[in-house]
């Protein structure tokens, strides 16, 4: 349910301070980069974009490395 949670959370953040989210997933160099963009109006879209993939990304990461470690 935590984990649930926490995923909401970063998806809201991606979609309304894509920024930030890159932050909570320790990639603070797209983050910067991300709030550039964002800066923009045209580029909110894309930077929102951009996080939510991140963010698929991350956590797609995070159940591989689970199921590496439950192998084990």
């Amino acid at each position: 349910m935590h984990d649930e949670q926490d995923t909401r959370m970063r998806l809201l953040l991606a979609i309304f301070l894509p920024w930030f989210q890159f932050f909570t997933i320790g990639r603070p160099f797209a983050g910067i980069i991300c709030l550039i963009l964002q800066i923009t109006v045209i580029g909110w879209i894309p930077a929102a974009i951009w996080s939510v993939y991140a963010l698929s990304q991350y956590n797609t990461d995070k159940k591989i490395s689970r199921a590496l470690d439950n192998r084990r």
